[in-house]
């Protein structure tokens, strides 16, 4: 494609219409609720230790200090939304950019728009509830249907992933053609997360809207873990028609504990050979002083738009994707 033409917005100027009025559309839900609209920093002085987000990184060079400062860009406003919880915020949302440095494809951009609320004394049902809510209203479906992520396992592929061994693990993975992965492979989430996305993500959500929660303790994010099943964390996540729209969490507020997750996080990373991610005090100290119990989540708009107005690529749906920003 010349430059004479790739000037040209990547969407169509009536989905960019259709766009707007889907945003404005999730800002009236939110008025009618009584949740306050919120703008918190792009840039920040910590990130994630997430093996598999990866942040893009800057350096500020103050001209009037000698000391060059590096930032990142948000891979999601929920560090510092959560501090507003403790400073006494109650409800909140955010339609925000966030940036995550991974791949650029069907449905990945390196620069996205995010949704993200959170409600205190709310748990991760009753939040499910209103994602649901919302995201029906917008796809134009019916209710979003629900299963465990061990149901979803034992429904798809016969295999319970809270109770089987790793050989059990590696054999089944083998069976559906992954016999190198699962050969050199020690980490059964990386396993899992194949078989997930590979043989389940598809196929339970093609002609509704499915919620899958329940996740594995070890990964839980920043959820709690389930109180009555230590097995479980109190965690979903919501898919339409393959695409994963949203990721919720019964928030974890145990400082002690965050910390300990940020730090395993940091020994992974360094195992297979990526760079710690200094932790992020703010957020540490934020939870110290007291995170109220609430539930939260994180919505991909931009995959939101794309489903409702029947788009096959993101871009479709963004002024300007990452081929021609």
């Amino acid at each position: 494609m010349s430059l004479a033409t790739q000037w040209q917005p990547s969407a169509k100027l009536d989905v960019l219409r259709q766009r707007a009025l889907i945003i404005k559309k999730i800002r009236q839900f939110f008025a009618e609720r009584d949740v306050m609209e919120v703008d918190t920093p792009t840039l920040c002085h910590a990130s994630v230790t997430d093996l598999n987000l990866r942040a893009f990184s800057c350096r500020f060079d103050d001209p009037l200090s000698p000391v060059v400062t590096q930032l990142y860009l948000q891979t999601s406003p929920e560090f510092a939304m959560k501090r507003l919880l403790c400073a006494g915020s109650g409800a909140i949302y955010q339609l925000s950019k966030a940036f995550r440095n991974e791949e650029a494809g069907r449905l990945h951009n390196p620069e996205f728009t995010m949704l993200e609320w959170y409600r205190p004394d709310y748990d991760h049902f009753m939040l499910m509830d209103e994602v649901e809510t919302l995201a029906c209203a917008i796809l134009g479906t019916a209710n979003a249907g629900r299963l465990t992520y061990q149901q979803a396992f034992i429904q798809h592929l016969q295999f319970d992933p809270l109770l089987e061994d790793m050989a059990s693990l590696k054999r089944l993975c083998e069976s559906r053609g992954y016999t190198e992965l699962a050969l050199a492979e020690t980490d059964p989430d990386i396993l899992l997360n194949l078989l997930f996305s590979q043989h389940i993500e598809p196929a339970i959500s093609q002609h509704q809207p499915c919620f899958v929660y329940d996740f594995p303790a070890s990964q839980a994010a920043l959820a709690r873990l389930n109180p009555n099943n230590p097995l479980v964390a109190e965690r979903f996540e919501l898919y339409y028609r393959g695409v994963e729209l949203a990721n919720g969490f019964h928030e974890l507020s145990d400082a002690s504990e965050q910390r300990r997750r940020f730090e395993q996080d940091n020994k992974k990373r360094h195992q297979v050979g990526l760079p710690t991610i200094a932790v992020d005090e703010f957020f540490l100290a934020a939870l110290e002083s007291g995170l109220p119990p609430c539930a939260g989540v994180a919505v991909g708009v931009d995959r939101l738009i794309m489903l409702a107005l029947d788009c096959q690529h993101i871009s479709q749906v963004l002024a300007f994707g990452y081929a021609n920003a």
